[in-house]
């Protein structure tokens, strides 16, 4: 069995689905107007930008006019967590986790340069928040609680509903960062009492470059992108217009539900045959409490980057779990949270999958995986020490 290429790096970005591909098109072509002119070709372009507002907030339980569009999660984090800490400074205390994306871990980093007090909280060994832990560093001046509904490395998923009552009983806002459970997960911003959600587009197979953020009606936060009065006022710069129809038209498809299910059976069927491999290790949640699309492993004995780059040569994508960027060695921040030592943290593997990934394909990299395994421990300092300890 051969293929030309597996993709299995889903986590890091997706390929734009040909149907949201083809509805972007014609804003590029023929409607590729100013939303804020008043021309024909303006008019249009609002009817799609209004369209596409009802739509996410559909998805979420939210009303249109709290849907600001951003031009991705990352943007979408920074403009929650400085726009509230900036518009709230009798509040300056924000709680967070130690195994949140980057965007905001870096965010807070600098909050706490100007100033702000930020609580990092610490996750049992599958990456859940325990909700007593969070009401224990809940002061009078906490301005908000931030966490990430999916985990971008484990694929653990908190729940909001639980952690979102612990914030209103305590009268705190919550955010989400929903970026990677989105479509995926259910999201409903009344029942789990959010406040703010960073959502994107190209996670779902829409376009890169466009993303949205909700903010509940009534809640302030100062803007620090100036310019005209697009969003509300909010986010200044042209829409995105042929991002945000697509990321729509993404959302629309990604919420069926038949999706999820066929992709928890495959990930769950390569999660059974890969922990046949000896010495191999689930990091994160099982079942229902994982994004369906989510395989994160540990390797005793070898490094993640070694595993990539054979696996490359085989034609399967994957990420090493023993950074968040690619371009570092060092070990992963959140694989070290839920207790990995650093050689567990660095023998880890990420393999994330989409609904466009087929059975076929799974089937391949089960295949592979044992053999770049057992050749990478015969060849390796740390297996070949680790089977003389063994033996003596």
């Amino acid at each position: 069995m051969m293929f030309q290429e597996v993709y299995m790096d889903n986590g890091a970005t997706t390929m734009v689905d040909p149907k949201v591909l083809k509805v972007m098109i014609p804003y590029f072509e023929k409607h590729y107007g100013n939303a804020s002119s008043t021309h024909s070709f303006g008019e249009k372009a609002k009817e799609a930008l209004d369209d596409a507002r009802r739509v996410i907030a559909k998805a979420i339980n939210a009303k249109p006019e709290e849907i600001i569009f951003t031009s991705g999660g990352t943007e979408s984090n920074n403009l929650a967590l400085k726009g509230l800490a900036f518009a709230n400074k009798d509040k300056n205390h924000i709680i967070t986790t130690k195994i949140e994306h980057k965007s905001i871990i870096n965010t807070c980093k600098w909050l706490e340069k100007q100033g702000f007090k930020i609580s990092y909280l610490s996750v049992d060994k599958e990456g859940f928040v325990n909700p007593k832990d969070l009401e224990a560093v809940i002061t009078s001046k906490t301005l908000l609680f931030t966490v990430l509904h999916g985990n971008n490395e484990i694929g653990t998923i908190n729940d909001l509903e639980v952690l979102g009552k612990v914030c209103k009983e305590n009268n705190i806002l919550f955010h989400t960062d929903a970026c990677q459970s989105f479509t995926k997960v259910d999201i409903d911003v009344e029942k789990q009492h959010l406040d703010l959600v960073t959502l994107n587009s190209h996670k779902i197979h829409g376009p890169k470059g466009v993303g949205a953020l909700y903010l509940k009606k009534g809640i302030k936060i100062e803007v620090w992108q100036h310019g005209g009065n697009h969003e509300r006022g909010l986010r200044s710069g042209t829409e995105n217009i042929h991002g945000i129809v697509g990321f729509a038209e993404a959302a629309k498809i990604g919420l069926n539900k038949k999706h999820v299910k066929q992709m928890s059976e495959l990930r769950d069927k390569m999660i059974n045959e890969i922990l046949k491999i000896p010495k191999s290790k689930l990091n994160g949640a099982k079942g229902d409490k994982r994004l369906c699309n989510n395989i994160n492993f540990s390797f005793n004995s070898i490094e993640g980057e070694a595993i990539g780059g054979y696996l490359n040569q085989k034609m399967i994508t994957s990420s090493t779990g023993s950074a968040c960027s690619a371009k570092t060695l060092e070990p992963s921040y959140v694989l070290k949270a839920i207790g990995l030592t650093d050689e567990e943290a660095n023998g880890s593997l990420r393999l994330t999958i989409s609904r466009f990934t087929t059975e076929k394909e799974i089937d391949y990299v089960i295949e592979v995986l044992p053999k770049v395994i057992e050749k990478l421990r015969k060849i390796s300092p740390l297996g070949k020490l680790a089977d003389y300890i063994m033996k003596n």
